[in-house]
């Protein structure tokens, strides 16, 4: 790996040491061991679409104030547009 700062010096006299460390090797096993967590059965698809389906029903049936605080965030940015900007009906 290369040095962050190049002209640090590693002089003993001043105190100052280069150290560096590379955790690739952590990193690929703390993704396995992850993936061996989650198991075979595992699908990122379905658990997308079910997340997607869980905000479709949080933000079905508002009335017409919580539409409108809906409507707000969305345009504020804080909630992302779906379909055509409404919450489900």
């Amino acid at each position: 790996m290369a040095p962050q700062n190049p002209s640090l010096p590693s002089d003993p006299a001043s105190g100052l040491f280069e150290f560096s460390i590379d955790l690739t090797a952590q990193e690929v096993q703390r993704q396995a061991q992850v993936l061996a967590a989650l198991g075979p059965d595992w699908d990122p698809m379905e658990v997308m679409r079910q997340e997607e389906a869980a905000y479709a029903l949080l933000y079905s049936g508002l009335d017409e104030r919580q539409q409108r605080v809906y409507d707000d965030l969305v345009a504020a940015g804080v909630l992302p547009r779906r379909g055509d900007g409404r919450a489900a009906a």
